[in-house]
Formats: structure tokens, C-alpha cells, sequence
């Protein structure tokens, strides 16, 4: 008999002959961040779908929305002078987030597309967090990350291969799906009248959760 609980870890108790052994069980943890000004828009809802296929499979998620303003990298190289995992400027989340990042096993970054690329919102958690990382030799490293994105028409595919060019540069390897990571709609909601992107997303997930368990196996 197996039986799977979690007091703030997970561990598995094997009952065999009257003896109990007692193994820890390592939690697969996925951290997705809404670059999307809109908390429950069409990127959300999006991302919300990845999500639910990485729950069915016993992994842990968690999605952030990113409040703004944020502030972008101001270059001041203060992360590579401290290398204490931690972006100089504190006055937001983004200190916050990047920890997020760093205890996950895989990250999400979803956006809209503004003038066929992301929020500057979502573009400033990646130039901070990915040059904090850099800083603190490349906190990412062998991480899975899975882009998210909205589309009304077009652009979206700039916006896709703009996070993964984060991913790429940060050594973090990415699961495909059965097509690029896109849902259409304008309105808030109307991803949802996508068949074709809510596959997307649904398989998106299967396989993010397949390799998240081949590389924590």
C-alpha cells in the first residue's frame, strides 16, 4: 500500500510486512507570472489551462500577477558587485518574484501582445530577474519555461520568441506543444471561443508536466 501526504513536504509511507519505511518525495513546483494589466483577461485564462493539466498531474502550481509599475533594468551592475541574488532596485515585487522563480522547477511567463511584442510590464521581470541570474551564475539554469501568448490578429509569434530568447539566454529548456503557444481573442474571455489555442495550451501542459517529472525523477 502507497499512500502519498504532504506536511509541508510530501513524503511517501510504504507499509510492507509491518515495517514502514518513510522516502521524502521531491514537489515539482510551477511559479507562472500574468504580464497582462488585465488580472483575469485572456492571458490568464490562457495560462489557467496550462496550469490546470500540471495539477492533474500532482505538480505544484502558483500564478502572479504582475501589479504594476515596474521600473526596468537601469544598468547599474549593483547585482553583479553584491551577487546576493537580489536587484538593487526594492521598492516593488520584483525581489519577491524573483525568488518565486528561483525555488520553482518551471516557469510560465505569459503576455499580450502590445505591438507585436510583450508588456513592458512582463520586459521588465525579465531584464531584471534574467540579469540578477546572470549575476549569480545563472540562477535559471536547467529550469523548464513555457511562454504564454494573447493575440488579437498578429504579432504574437515576435511576442512568443521574445520569452523565449529569455529562456534560451537563461540555459532553461523548453517543452513544445502541437502548435506555438498562442490564443486568439480581444475581448476579456473571448480565448475561450479558440478551440485550436485551448489545445494548444492543454498539450502545452501535458507535455511541460512529462518533462518536469523526466528531469526531477
Amino acid at each position: 500500500m502507497e499512500i502519498l501526504i504532504r506536511i509541508e513536504s510530501r513524503f511517501r509511507y510504504d507499509a510492507d510486512n509491518d515495517r514502514i519505511r518513510i522516502k521524502e518525495v521531491e514537489i515539482i513546483r510551477v511559479v507562472a507570472f500574468n504580464g497582462s494589466p488585465r488580472r483575469e483577461g485572456n492571458t490568464a485564462i490562457l495560462i489557467s489551462h496550462v496550469l490546470r493539466e500540471l495539477k492533474d498531474e500532482g505538480i505544484e502550481t502558483e500564478m502572479i500577477h504582475l501589479e504594476g509599475p515596474l521600473r526596468g533594468c537601469i544598468a547599474c551592475n549593483k547585482c553583479f558587485e553584491s551577487k546576493d541574488c537580489r536587484c538593487a532596485l526594492d521598492r516593488d515585487q520584483v525581489n519577491e518574484w524573483i525568488q518565486k522563480m528561483v525555488q520553482a522547477d518551471g516557469i510560465i511567463l505569459g503576455s499580450p501582445t502590445y505591438f507585436a511584442d510583450l508588456t513592458p510590464e512582463l520586459k521588465a521581470l525579465i531584464d531584471r530577474a534574467g540579469y540578477v541570474a546572470k549575476a549569480n551564475n545563472d540562477l535559471f539554469r536547467h529550469k523548464v519555461g513555457a511562454a504564454v501568448v494573447a493575440v488579437r490578429r498578429a504579432g504574437a509569434v515576435h511576442a512568443f520568441d521574445s520569452i523565449n530568447h529569455f529562456f534560451l539566454i537563461s540555459q532553461m529548456i523548453i517543452p513544445g506543444s502541437s502548435y506555438w503557444n498562442i490564443g486568439m481573442g480581444r475581448e476579456e474571455g473571448d480565448v475561450q471561443k479558440d478551440p485550436e489555442g485551448l489545445r494548444t495550451m492543454k498539450v502545452l501542459g501535458q507535455n511541460m508536466a512529462w518533462l518536469l517529472k523526466k528531469l526531477n525523477g
